[in-house]
């Protein structure tokens, strides 16, 4: 069914059903058109022997039942039926008819009609007896009157009842099936617009798809349409600026670093070609940790997007940290990670998680001068965790503290490497867990700067 058009599915989805219930309506339309002609049959029977009852008359002693043609003209047909007829006088003797017609297994009650089915020479019948009062010298009896006919006409009123039901019944699931498909293709017009629609958006200035006159049941579909090309459309948009802002950003590095081998190639003296070498080792780290920024940024910008798990926020710090320990030695700063939980169970993405911590002391420990301190704290606070991380450094103005978290945004001092990415790689880490990120001044109106992470517990 899978290989099926959706019309031509729906179709056999409601055809079928049609279908199974015909060999029911057939079944009980045969059984109807029998109790019709069973009806009809009996009463012809009841007709014909009251027909005959009523000619039964004892003159001296003596039941004369002389049989109207009428009583017997009631059975002709299409198809000729044997009509069998015997009357009894009050002693049980044959007064007219046939000695071996049928006979009930017992007399009827009163004088209502007794039917029954019965065999005459071999073949069926369908009879009927019927009690007749007879007036004579001696006081009133009854006498009986019992007429049966062969079923031709019975079989035959039968099959045309029942031929002319299925041929309706046929005509009713074609006729259903008619105008079911007339139906769909009239309804599924409108989904055949929203396919013509998908296949003609335009990437560059996008439509919405719901905002069309669909039946609500293609609504979750132009809903679920536009999601999934708005989460496209994101990546496709993260991917672009990854190109423009690596394209950008390495033409230069990738410049100095040409001229820097170039030098170095072009030096006899050995310690003039290490001092390049040592160059393009810097360049190098410096290039790659741009590359790296960049791929974290391009990662923090998917947002929602980006599997969240449940982990430990606590192990994730420790591990950072123990990363930037080396750093810290090198730049002669203390590095301290204060909190009061041993673990701290978070639903995020750990690795976004750990670009915040890293970025953020990162810039610490770069910003504050040898013999200062960067002191992480990690707490609970109401429903969110809240990261702080403060150093001794010159801090931010407050002027400065929005554009610094612009991509590429560095601040006019000497003496500083960064990519100008850090921040902004932080702002999208913590958007993509629905926090916020903010940066103020020292509690103790000391220089340094302290930048606040406040993360809702999902």
């Amino acid at each position: 069914m899978s290989r099926l058009g959706l019309r031509a599915e729906l179709l056999l989805r409601m055809g079928l059903p049609l279908a199974a219930l015909v060999p029911f309506t057939v079944g009980t339309t045969w059984l109807d058109a029998r109790s019709t002609a069973d009806l009809v049959q009996d009463r012809t029977l009841t007709a014909s022997a009251r027909v005959i009852a009523e000619r039964i008359e004892s003159r001296d002693g003596v039941v004369d039942a002389p049989i109207p043609p009428a009583a017997l003209e009631m059975f002709v047909g299409d198809v000729p039926d044997r009509v069998v007829y015997r009357v009894l006088d009050p002693d049980g003797d044959l007064v007219a008819g046939y000695p071996d017609g049928p006979m009930p297994d017992h007399r009827p009650k009163g004088h209502a009609p007794l039917h029954f089915d019965a065999v005459f020479q071999g073949r069926q019948v369908r009879a009927v007896a019927l009690a007749q009062p007879i007036v004579d010298a001696d006081g009133t009896s009854d006498g009986l009157v019992v007429v049966g006919s062969t079923l031709n006409n019975h079989d035959r009123l039968v099959s045309d009842l029942w031929l002319k039901a299925l041929r309706d019944q046929v005509l009713l699931v074609a006729a259903a099936c008619g105008l079911a498909a007339v139906g769909l293709t009239l309804g599924l017009a409108r989904l055949t617009r929203l396919r013509e629609r998908v296949a003609a958006r335009d990437p560059d200035r996008p439509a919405r798809l719901d905002d069309e006159d669909l039946p609500s049941e293609f609504r979750p579909l132009a809903v679920a349409l536009d999601q999934a090309f708005a989460r496209i459309e994101g990546d496709v948009a993260i991917q672009r600026r990854f190109v423009a802002n690596a394209a950008h950003q390495l033409r230069t590095p990738l410049a100095i670093l040409k001229t820097q081998a170039s030098v170095g190639l072009g030096e006899d003296d050995v310690a003039r070609k290490h001092d390049a070498l040592r160059a393009v080792d810097r360049s190098v780290g410096a290039m790659s940790r741009l590359v790296n920024q960049l791929l974290s940024l391009a990662r923090a910008e998917r947002g929602a997007a980006v599997r969240k798990d449940t982990v430990d926020l606590v192990a994730i710090l420790r591990g950072r940290l123990d990363d930037l320990a080396v750093l810290a030695v090198e730049r002669g700063v203390d590095l301290a990670f204060e909190t009061d939980l041993e673990t701290l169970p978070f639903h995020g993405h750990a690795t976004l998680l750990g670009e915040i911590a890293v970025n953020l002391v990162d810039n610490a420990l770069r910003w504050t001068p040898p013999g200062g301190e960067v002191v992480v704290r990690l707490s609970r606070a109401d429903a969110a965790v809240e990261l702080v991380v403060e150093d001794t450094g010159p801090g931010v103005p407050a002027e400065a503290r929005e554009r610094v978290f612009e991509r590429f945004h560095r601040l006019d001092r000497a003496g500083t490497d960064g990519t100008g990415l850090g921040l902004a790689i932080v702002r999208e880490a913590v958007a993509a867990h629905g926090g916020a990120v903010t940066l103020q001044d020292r509690a103790d109106g000391r220089s340094g700067l302290l930048a606040v992470v406040r993360l809702p517990f999902a």
